[in-house]
């Protein structure tokens, strides 16, 4: 929606709220030009209904908004002696309308030293959860909100099944822009698998101040810009969304606006000099290791390597059986018993499981294992006894394609080799040519909203001819540490500013297995109460909470025996 368009809508609001309310707020002691003056009537209905005039802020907080418009038209009702659960129903039903009935009926007859306090343990529970969905509501929106890693893109910085806490604040809390969505739920409705938002109106975007700017090798989460899916790990058609509805993405962000980067063989160039990190980023990527004797599974287990896949061959297989060990499959080879080979992660298949289907399997020995390594687990594998080398797998052959960003031929940058790129910085100015507009063209035209043609001999843009741009928004570009199995930017390309989410700065909880059933569920008790990055190993606070919360006890048994004795 433009201004005008807000302006006006607001101005409708004032208006029905006008000619709903003004003999109310007469026969409350109050004038009926009172009703009419934005805000000004929202603190005298306070006053009308008994409730705190710090009720007011809360109207115009999106999403909480519209809890609280609920519970004041209640009140409104109370306020006037309508008190059964029907008029309840029917004045949320109607979205407050039918408190025109009251306004419009004959004398009615203000409640001025009515209880406050529900009449029913019910009503009592309702306002209860209302409230506690309100302070919730606030603490997601614009501090803290828990997430979990679903995906394996910052393996091993952050692990599947780590559960976080993003702050909002660290980089400013960006308001809901989606004026209508079900509070507490992202883009839908747990259980009703049902969209949980409106996409019209849209209120404009905002951010509060922010304590910090992102830095370059900051972890962060973000609406993912290029489109959007409502499932992980499942291919769907197109989804439009609006930006604070798109799905939540964390990355790291290794390039920030201004800067000129490029990938040499892998490894990232920030303004011409290779990129360093922190003690604790863990960069992978691609590796084979060679064994003439063959790669044993079982001995790089023992040396503490598990990012890699065995396969075993199975001379019995059934039907049933199949299915009993398809969980733990991620592929497969052959149609017959006499030649059926299936494929799992390095946890391989469970001795348990086969011994009671009865199953001969044996491992295949292969003499080249693809694994997936830091630079420093490579070097300690190339120094283990029994493998002959270890090689980095790097995509040095440079073809035009469509698959890597700016996704268009004859552009021919892949994972490994990519750039240079100069990233967008607000207020930048850049020459635009035929050559480097692909490169941009999702930013002029998509995300900052100009219309943009390109004639063949001119670039239009709002149509005027222009040779250069001034960019409105900063711009970052964001990787995973995981860095041949993570879809980033190298795919879809500069994120803008006002997508960002937050950033991850505490993991309370981790769970290893988490996609594999609850009964292969195991605690990383090492992760809990531990911080998302920074300098040195990674520590847990988690024994001194729980040394915390025996203290605690302890002083408040303590109090209560005294107390008794007392007594």
């Amino acid at each position: 929606m433009t201004l005008s368009q807000w302006v006006l809508f607001a101005l409708s609001l004032q208006i029905i709220h006008f000619l709903g309310t003004w003999k109310l707020y007469v026969a409350s002691g109050h004038k009926a030009w009172q009703a009419a003056i934005p805000v000004y009537n929202a603190v005298i209905l306070m006053k009308i209904i008994n409730r705190p005039k710090w009720w007011v802020f809360l109207l115009f907080i999106p999403t909480i908004n519209l809890v609280m418009l609920g519970i004041i038209w209640v009140e409104i009702l109370r306020s006037f002696g309508k008190n059964k659960m029907s008029d309840t129903f029917l004045v949320l039903l109607s979205f407050g309308l039918s408190i025109f009935s009251i306004n419009y009926g004959k004398n009615p007859k203000y409640i001025s030293d009515r209880s406050l306090k529900p009449k029913t343990g019910i009503g009592e529970s309702v306002s209860s959860i209302l409230f506690a969905i309100v302070a919730a509501t606030i603490v997601h929106n614009y501090f803290i909100q828990p997430y979990i890693i679903p995906t394996g893109s910052l393996e091993k910085s952050l692990l599947i099944g780590d559960f976080l806490f993003v702050s909002k604040f660290h980089y400013g809390a960006r308001a809901p822009m989606t004026a209508v969505s079900f509070p507490m739920v992202h883009d839908t409705i747990p259980g009703l698998k049902i969209r949980s938002y409106l996409k019209k109106p849209q209120l404009p975007y905002f951010r509060l101040p922010a304590l910090q700017k992102i830095k370059r090798n900051d972890i962060v989460v973000f609406s993912w810009p290029a489109d959007t899916v409502r499932q992980f790990f499942v291919k769907e058609k197109r989804v439009d969304k609006p930006i604070d509805k798109k799905s939540n993405y964390v990355k790291r962000c290794v390039g920030i606006p201004g800067d000129t980067l490029e990938i040499i063989d892998g490894l990232i160039h920030i303004n011409g000099t290779k990129n360093t990190y922190s003690s604790r980023t863990k960069i992978q990527f691609s590796h084979s290791a060679y064994a003439k004797k063959g790669v044993s599974s079982k001995k790089l287990l023992a040396e503490g390597f598990e990012s890699f896949y065995r396969r075993y061959k199975i001379e019995n297989i059934t039907v049933s059986s199949y299915q009993q060990i398809l969980p733990y499959i991620v592929n497969r080879t052959g149609n017959t018993p006499d030649n059926f080979v299936v494929t799992t992660e390095s946890k391989g298949l469970p001795p348990r499981l086969i011994g009671e289907l009865g199953l001969r399997v044996s491992e295949l020995l292969e003499a080249k294992k693809n694994m997936t390594l830091t630079l420093k687990e490579a070097e300690l594998l190339r120094n283990t006894s029994g493998i002959d080398s270890v090689m980095r797998r790097v995509t040095s052959i440079k073809v035009p394609n469509e698959s890597f960003f700016p996704n268009k031929i004859p552009y021919d940058w892949n994972e490994d080799n990519f750039g240079p790129l100069l990233i967008p910085k607000k207020g930048m100015t850049l020459e635009l040519t035929r050559s480097n507009l692909p490169l941009y063209k999702k930013i002029i035209n998509d995300y900052e909203s100009n219309e943009l043609e390109m004639t063949p001999s001119d670039i239009l843009i709002n149509g005027t001819r222009s040779t250069s741009y001034t960019f409105k928004k900063d711009y970052y570009w964001m990787m995973g540490d995981n860095r041949h199995r993570s879809e980033d930017s190298r795919f879809w390309g500069f994120v803008p500013d006002d997508h960002i989410v937050g950033k991850p700065i505490f993991i309370w909880f981790s769970i290893k297995g988490i996609n594999d059933g609850i009964k292969n569920w195991k605690v990383r008790w090492e992760r809990v109460f531990t911080t998302v990055d920074g300098p040195g190993d990674r520590f847990s606070y988690f024994p001194y909470f729980v040394g915390v919360v025996v203290i605690w006890q302890v002083i408040v048994y303590i109090r209560r025996k005294k107390s008794t004795k007392v007594t």
